[in-house]
C-alpha cells in the first residue's frame, strides 16, 4: 500500500503563494474544519494569535486525487535552485496533436506570468516541449 503525503513549500507570502499555486493547479483553498465559516474563525478559537494568522495555508485537488500542497511561512529568502520541483502537465500527453499541446501550455503559460510567475526557459527535445518557470517567490517548475 502507498503512503499519502503532501507538499510543503517555504514561503515569506504565504497568501500570495496558495492564490498563484490555486490557479497553476487547479486547486482550491482548503476549507476550514466543520463549525467554523473561515480558517480565521478556527485560529482565533484555537488561541492562535492574530500576528500568525497568516503563517500557513494549505491547497487541496478538488478531485481528491493529488497530494495537498502546505505552505508555510518562514523568515529566509530562497537562496539556490530548487532540488525537487513540480511539472504541471498542461498539454494533454502525446494523444493529443503538437500544435494544440503548444497553445494549451503557451496560454498556461502566460495566464501564470499574469499572476506573477517568470518564464526561466524553453526546452524541446525527444519529441517533448516543456517551460521552465518560476514562481512568485523564485520556486521553480516545468509546464508540459
Amino acid at each position: 500500500m502507498a503512503n499519502g503525503f503532501q507538499v510543503t513549500i517555504d514561503a515569506n507570502d504565504v497568501d500570495l503563494l496558495v492564490e498563484f499555486w490555486a490557479l497553476a493547479l487547479g486547486y482550491i483553498q482548503q476549507p476550514p474544519p466543520p463549525g467554523f465559516a473561515s480558517w480565521q474563525a478556527w485560529a482565533a478559537a484555537e488561541g492562535i494569535p492574530r500576528d500568525q494568522w497568516d503563517s500557513r495555508g494549505a491547497l487541496v485537488d478538488p478531485t481528491d486525487r493529488g497530494p495537498r500542497l502546505f505552505f508555510q511561512k518562514v523568515p529566509e529568502e530562497k537562496s539556490a535552485k530548487n532540488r525537487l520541483h513540480l511539472d504541471i502537465s498542461i498539454g494533454g500527453g502525446g494523444d493529443v496533436d503538437p500544435g494544440d499541446r503548444r497553445s494549451l501550455v503557451d496560454a498556461h503559460v502566460e495566464l501564470l506570468v499574469g499572476a506573477g510567475g517568470a518564464v526561466v526557459r524553453e526546452f524541446a527535445e525527444g519529441g517533448e516541449r516543456w517551460v521552465v518557470m518560476q514562481d512568485p517567490e523564485g520556486n521553480e517548475f516545468c509546464i508540459q
